[in-house]
C-alpha cells in the first residue's frame, strides 16, 4: 500500500483539510476539483494571509487511463464556509493497493482500477495562491 503522500505530485500537499469543489467522473478517469493546501515544502507554497490558517491553491487531481471505476457509497451532501462558499468535503484518505486507488470522503468512497500516477495540475489563477 502506497499513501498518497508517497506519490511526486502529492508530496507536498495536504488532503484531508483541502476542499473537494467538484468530481468529474469519466468512462476512464476520475477527478476532483480542490481548494487545495499546499505544505512549506511545496513550490507554490507562500504564508497564508491572516485570516487563514493554511497556503490553498486551486488545482485538479485527476486519476486517469483507469480500466474499472467501483462506487461503494455517494453523498451529494455539501458544505458551506463562512463566506457562504459551498463544497463536497475534505479526501480523508487516498492509497493505492495493487492495482487500484482507494479514495475515501464525506463525498464517498471510490476505487479507481489504474496503474497510472496521480496526476496533480494547478489552474491558472491559482499562480497567486490564498
Amino acid at each position: 500500500m502506497k499513501n498518497y503522500t508517497d506519490f511526486t505530485d502529492l508530496a507536498e500537499v495536504y488532503l484531508e483539510d483541502s476542499y473537494v469543489l467538484a468530481i468529474n467522473e469519466r468512462p476512464d478517469s476520475v477527478s476532483f476539483t480542490l481548494d487545495l493546501v499546499l505544505t512549506p515544502g511545496h513550490p507554490r507554497y507562500h504564508a497564508p494571509p491572516p485570516d487563514e490558517q493554511y497556503c490553498y491553491a486551486d488545482a485538479l487531481l485527476a486519476i486517469v487511463n483507469a480500466t474499472k471505476i467501483d462506487w461503494i457509497t455517494r453523498s451529494a451532501q455539501t458544505y458551506r464556509d463562512a463566506a457562504g462558499e459551498e463544497d463536497l468535503g475534505n479526501i480523508d484518505s487516498l492509497q493505492y493497493h495493487d492495482g487500484y486507488y482507494d479514495i475515501a470522503g464525506d463525498w464517498g468512497h471510490v476505487r479507481v482500477h489504474t496503474v497510472a500516477t496521480p496526476q496533480l495540475t494547478f489552474t491558472p489563477e491559482s499562480s497567486d495562491a490564498t
